[in-house]
């Protein structure tokens, strides 16, 4: 039988390609998002909302009014990477939509298009979210911080995020989903010097080096190997020219767990390790995480399992489905802590498809016929979850 709301989703088709294109030529960073910011206010105003600035640069806006309420999520940040697809809307700025953020937020405002146009049907009331800084880890926190679960509260969130799967699938893993966060910078300080000359200075990229290795005992070493931790270093930098020795040495990483007891424990080793190997070669070292981080991301089972019976009736049944835990994260898990979330991965193409890469590379392209489906699961699942919790 023909669904309502996939039917005006796949007639909207082309203007949510429209906003994704937009957002995709013109990618931004973290919480600097002045022309998205910009675009998503314009189009809620158009539909008929009144949205509200909340935190250092998300969006919120509600639909409908009183019983209870449900979120539903989108980020609005790229990547600092430059883009490699081809494509003739492209990003020529250095930075890319390489994660799909942009399909997040074209999807959700076509829900928000369809649900203010469904305004009487509901039986309580949604909360849409265009969440900043996504990628840096911040973004759920500095929302969360300014009271985006309350007034009204929220009391069950979702979102979706594309990903490297077949087209229109909806995967999701029962409790816990994703690991935790904490992203960190260290400047190892050393003293600089000629590079002949090795004994007048301190070495702080051999300092370095005995860092990084001594860290990968965390991992192997310390902590229960039944528990999930992976610690990668991602970046390095130092030094300019072959002969000279250079003053300083950075490096950047994340450290990603599955339980809040490891994620203590490997931050306080971490900063321990990188603090003795920097005493033992006479140097010293700055140590920068991110805030405190983020917790593993803990999807609901009931509401998981409400929601994708949803994806089910409306797309077909076998669309959604259990996969396993990923080491990644998404701070969309800050707010899992305090109401039941669902955080469904919605396939946008795999490599039979003709979709070689995964998120992150700068040569990913994602299907476009996953638009009208997103916004149709977002717009589906608030109906019929404040339906069902009326």
């Amino acid at each position: 039988m023909e669904n309502k709301t996939y039917t005006r989703g796949l007639a909207l088709k082309e203007e949510l390609i429209r906003y994704r294109r937009q957002m995709h030529q013109n990618p931004e960073l973290g919480f600097d998002l002045p022309k998205t910011t910009a675009m998503v206010m314009e189009q809620l105003k158009s539909f008929g909302y009144e949205p509200q600035r909340i935190g250092r640069a998300g969006i919120t806006c509600t639909v409908g009014q009183g019983g209870r309420t449900i979120m539903l999520r989108g980020d609005m940040d790229a990547l600092p990477m430059a883009e490699e697809t081809g494509l003739p809307f492209a990003s020529t700025n250095g930075c890319m939509h390489a994660c799909g953020h942009d399909f997040h937020t074209s999807a959700l405002l076509g829900a928000a298009k369809m649900l203010k146009e469904r305004e009487a049907e509901l039986k309580g009331t949604v909360k849409l979210l265009f969440q900043p800084a996504e990628e840096t880890m911040d973004g759920a926190a500095d929302v969360y911080q300014n009271g985006i679960l309350e007034n009204p509260h929220v009391d069950a969130a979702m979102a979706l995020h594309v990903v490297h799967a077949p087209l229109g699938t909806a995967g999701y893993t029962p409790g816990h989903a994703c690991g935790s966060s904490d992203v960190f910078t260290v400047t190892v300080h050393g003293r600089g010097g000629h590079g002949a000359a090795p004994h007048n200075t301190i070495d702080p990229i051999n300092v370095t080096a005995h860092i990084i290795l001594a860290l990968q005992t965390i991992n192997s070493r310390e902590v229960n190997p039944n528990e999930m931790i992976v610690l990668t270093i991602c970046s390095v930098h130092a030094g300019s020219a072959p002969n000279v020795m250079p003053a300083d040495a950075v490096f950047q990483g994340t450290i990603r767990t599955m339980d809040m007891g490891v994620k203590t424990y490997a931050r306080q080793r971490f900063a321990e390790i990188c603090n003795d190997v920097c005493k033992t070669f006479r140097a010293s070292c700055d140590i920068e995480f991110i805030g405190e981080g983020i917790p593993p991301m803990i999807n609901d089972d009931e509401l998981a399992a409400e929601i994708g019976g949803y994806i089910d009736d409306m797309l077909g049944e076998g669309t959604s489905y259990h996969i396993e835990r990923m080491t990644g994260s998404e701070d969309f898990s800050v707010f899992s802590n305090d109401v039941p979330c669902v955080l469904i991965w919605f396939g946008t193409g795999s490599t039979e498809e003709g979709y070689a890469y995964g998120v992150h590379d700068p040569r990913v392209t994602f299907n476009e016929d996953a638009l009208p489906m997103m916004a149709s699961v977002y717009t589906e699942a608030a109906i019929r979850w404040l339906s069902e919790h009326f």
